[in-house]
């Protein structure tokens, strides 16, 4: 039961505070919608500057004038939210459901197979990307593959599948995404908005090294001694040399970002909750 000191209004809990379910917190915090983002104890995404999650190790980010916060525990994440921030909990099995009683859920975890849980944990369930099955295990499932379909909303079947092929950027697709060389804990030698040089070792996990293929910027990098495994992504590299690139939300969560609020704001009931009026 939700304490009674809860400001009303649209609650939308988003699992997983990477970069795209933080592009979609961002886009609903600035139209009203309280946010809660539950999390990993140990997060594995790379774009760090830009991902909520990032409050689990740092206690607080901001990203883009939006402040996220690491909340201890529930009733943190309740005056959180009252005084304006999104909350961060860590909760990799989504208990918080049980007493937040979030209106949405957003299932931006990017996992690729079918969720374990069902569609009526909230009256909406929105999944981003493959893996989800609109109508079975959520009601709305958005687009997350570059393109012309990037964004769209579908209330019946899936999204595209999964090519597993990065952006190209500059000409680089493969070359950009900086990959564990084995298995082991990762020491970073570099960091996030460093201008690193084609054959520079950003990164070791053991003694194999992780090296740059091409000048460029280094945009993303997981976060130091994590366990890593062979072949996880590990880094993100971008050859355009534009440091505001690793501190602005990229276009492709603003697009899905801004999916979520049409999917949400198509149900009049969600609409009311948003402006008060239950």
């Amino acid at each position: 039961m939700l304490p009674a000191n809860f400001q009303a209004g649209l609650r939308v809990l988003v699992r997983g505070g990477g970069d795209l379910g933080s592009g979609v917190a961002i886009r609903l915090h600035r139209v009203g919608v309280k946010i809660l983002i539950s999390e990993l104890a140990q997060p594995l995404f790379v774009r760090r500057l830009v991902s909520f999650g990032e409050a689990v190790y740092s206690g607080s980010i901001t990203v883009e004038e939006v402040t996220a916060y690491l909340a201890e525990k529930p009733e943190n994440a309740i005056n959180i939210l009252n005084n304006g921030g999104v909350a961060v909990l860590v909760d990799p099995e989504a208990e918080v459901i049980k007493w937040f009683h979030p209106q949405v859920v957003v299932d931006a975890r990017l996992l690729k197979q079918k969720p374990e849980y069902k569609m009526d944990i909230a009256p909406l369930v929105i999944g981003l990307g493959p893996g989800f099955l609109a109508g079975e295990d959520c009601h709305a499932v958005i687009e997350t593959k570059r393109g012309p379909t990037l964004g769209r909303v579908y209330w019946q079947g899936a999204s595209d599948p999964d090519t597993r092929i990065p952006e190209t950027v500059g000409g680089f697709i493969q070359e950009r995404v900086l990959r564990a060389p084995c298995d082991g804990p990762i020491t970073n030698l570099a960091k996030i908005g460093d201008l690193v040089k084609k054959n520079q070792t950003v990164a070791r996990v053991g003694d194999e090294k992780i090296i740059t293929q091409f000048d460029g910027i280094l945009r993303g990098l997981i976060a130091d001694n994590i366990v890593v495994k062979f072949n996880m992504k590990v880094g993100d590299l971008d050859p355009r040399l534009d440091p505001r690139l690793c501190t602005w939300v990229s276009d492709k969560s603003l697009a899905i970002g801004g999916a979520v609020v049409e999917a949400i704001l198509s149900r009049p009931e969600l609409r009311r909750a948003l402006s008060g009026c239950n």
